[in-house]
């Protein structure tokens, strides 16, 4: 049986850092790219970042351009685990925070919600002073 459970998330101050973390199982992670997603309230799901498969390896993980230079995803596939680090937060990085697999093996990296298949239950992150 997937599953994907995060944690990780809480309050943090305007400018601080936090490390999101993703335990996967149920399936061989290598095989397989992990995209993270947000959602704040009222707004829809954005991708921000995708690690690449291990057959994919020679891929640079993709971001979106609202976290390009501050958000940084690795992983670590003995451990099942994939990571998001982020820097520099501001009060709109405000959201749910989702980690996301496919279900088909060796796919591209994507930022687009539609071609993940299995779901975190999220981990809420609140960026304020």
């Amino acid at each position: 049986q997937v599953e994907l459970v995060e944690h990780g998330g809480g309050l943090v101050q305007p400018g601080g850092s936090l490390r999101l973390s993703c335990a996967t199982s149920g399936f061989t992670l290598g095989r397989f790219p992990i995209a993270w997603f947000r959602q704040a309230p009222g707004k829809e799901r954005e991708g921000v970042a995708c690690t690449s498969s291990r057959e994919d390896r020679n891929s640079s993980p993709l971001y979106a351009d609202s976290v390009k230079g501050r958000f940084t995803v690795s992983r670590n596939n003995d451990k099942n685990m994939v990571y998001l680090l982020r820097d520099s937060l501001g009060p709109e990085d405000t959201a749910a925070y989702y980690c996301a697999s496919p279900a088909i093996m060796w796919r591209r990296c994507s930022l687009d919600a539609a071609e993940y298949d299995f779901w975190g239950q999220g981990t809420q992150v609140t960026v304020s002073s």
